[in-house]
């Protein structure tokens, strides 16, 4: 089972694509956590809570790590550890160990970055609408320091799904 990160800026369809490839390849699919728990806070979340979040991602990546895939050619997950670890860096400043050892193990066999070309969606939990470009180049550079395969998806709609499902195709054709 190849094990493939949805990544990207706010609001450039990461949800949408994710849960839309999983259909379209009838695997499963992992949501981002982060989202449902900063919304169930009743208070500003904190860099114990950014803890949490990474702690539980790592639990998501070691379920999928120790289980079978049971024939599934892929599994796709809203989001990883890069995603976190720029937003400690960038909120906090510093990166706790555990998440960079984590990384250190390179868990993913692909990424697809998406793109900001997607109208921004203000919502309670997103923060840096003006700001996509320079964490779409922050990701980019923090995937490739992994050494994995990428390809920037772009498109609205429909073509955003297409243009992610012949990246992953080329992709597997090459393995």
């Amino acid at each position: 089972m190849l094990r493939v990160a949805i990544l990207g800026p706010e609001s450039t369809g990461k949800t949408e694509l994710a849960k839309s490839l999983a259909e379209y390849f009838q695997v499963d699919w992992v949501p981002e956590f982060a989202r449902a728990y900063v919304e169930s806070l009743s208070r500003p979340y904190e860099y114990e809570d950014v803890c949490r979040i990474a702690a539980h991602q790592i639990d998501e990546e070691l379920f999928y790590e120790n289980h079978p895939s049971d024939g599934k050619k892929f599994v796709f997950f809203d989001t990883d550890l890069i995603i976190t670890k720029v937003w400690f860096d960038y909120k906090y400043g510093k990166v706790p160990k555990f998440l960079q050892e984590r990384l250190n193990c390179h868990f993913f066999d692909f990424y697809l970055l998406c793109y900001p070309d997607l109208p921004w969606q203000p919502d309670s939990v997103r923060e840096h609408g003006d700001d996509r470009e320079f964490f779409f180049n922050w990701y980019k550079q923090e995937i490739e320091k992994t050494g994995k395969s990428v390809s920037i998806i772009t498109g609205i709609g429909n073509e955003r799904l297409q243009n992610a499902i012949r990246a992953l195709t080329s992709f597997v054709s090459y393995l």
